[in-house]
């Protein structure tokens, strides 16, 4: 009789083990459900060919255009939990402008993987937002072919900016409503793709965006004035962008040199900065007499 129980136990034992076996087997299996907040993560993912695992994207995953069929999860600084929740994701990814912080941390409480990629605005913030995502995927060797393929990007801008050693005056207006531009300082993605694009930025003396009205534009005295596209179909087109207040008494408006950018592109600091920043180089080192209006 006691040896009957103790098989019996033994038989509960080794099945109890096997399915514990099993189960892991099948998730380890199953494919990662993956939410991507920040639009320069969300073209790596894509450029590794790893958008199956994707579930869910922000509002600033603009490229490539499919990842506008994604379910969204609204804006990287105003995350909903419930919203990513709902999802079943199994990872976040998301920048280190993601938030606000107890929605993330109630996330992880919920039991998903969180993992926030810090931003450098350089070439090497670039190689590691790459390196960082492909590691996730497990496609480091993917990921390590994408991260030359950017370098070479840069490199051509390096080379092809040696040839100058002008510094146009230029200024980043960020946002553009009704009230006066929002413009970016120093230690912003915008002033350090001016600077990486050959040109100086004319909004000095603070860090982060300011309102600009039209007496702090004149005395800027910008050569070049950038604007998002977003901005520029908000106002109509790039025309219109001329009647602002004191764009016609700065050297900008005089020569008509405003300029309309790509936002992700160009403050992302994805895959596409090289090519935005060395199409912005050749856009700056343009003569006033060459530009088009």
């Amino acid at each position: 009789m006691f040896m009957s129980v103790i098989k019996l136990w033994l038989c509960r034992l080794l099945f109890a083990a096997n399915l514990v076996l099993a189960l892991s087997a099948v998730a380890a299996a199953a494919p990662p459900r993956i939410v991507s907040v920040g639009g320069a993560l969300t073209e790596i993912v894509y450029a590794l060919e790893g958008q199956a695992t994707l579930v869910g994207v922000d509002t600033t995953s603009l490229w490539p255009e499919t990842a506008k069929t994604l379910p969204q999860v609204g804006y990287m600084r105003n995350l909903s939990a419930e919203g990513i929740l709902s999802l079943s994701p199994t990872r976040v990814i998301a920048s280190a402008h993601a938030g606000p912080p107890a929605v993330l941390e109630q996330i992880r409480g919920a039991g998903v993987d969180v993992t926030i990629l810090p931003e450098a605005y350089s070439e090497a913030g670039v190689a590691e937002k790459i390196s960082a995502v492909a590691a996730l995927l497990d496609k480091k060797e993917a990921g390590a072919r994408l991260a030359a393929e950017t370098r070479a990007d840069f490199q051509q801008l390096a080379d092809w900016r040696a040839q100058f050693t002008r510094q146009p005056k230029t200024l980043f207006f960020l946002a553009v409503s009704q009230g006066a531009p929002l413009v970016s300082g120093q230690d912003t993605p915008a002033d350090a793709m001016i600077r990486l694009a050959g040109g100086s930025n004319a909004a000095e003396g603070f860090s982060g965006n300011k309102a600009f009205g039209g007496e702090a534009i004149i005395a800027a005295a910008p050569e070049v004035i950038l604007l998002t596209d977003i901005s520029v179909k908000a106002l109509g087109g790039l025309e219109q962008c001329y009647q602002l207040p004191g764009i016609a008494q700065t050297p900008a408006g005089r020569n008509h040199r405003l300029i309309e950018v790509d936002t992700l592109s160009l403050l992302g600091f994805g895959l596409r900065s090289g090519e935005a920043a060395l199409a912005l180089a050749k856009q700056l080192q343009q003569q006033p007499d060459s530009a088009n209006r």
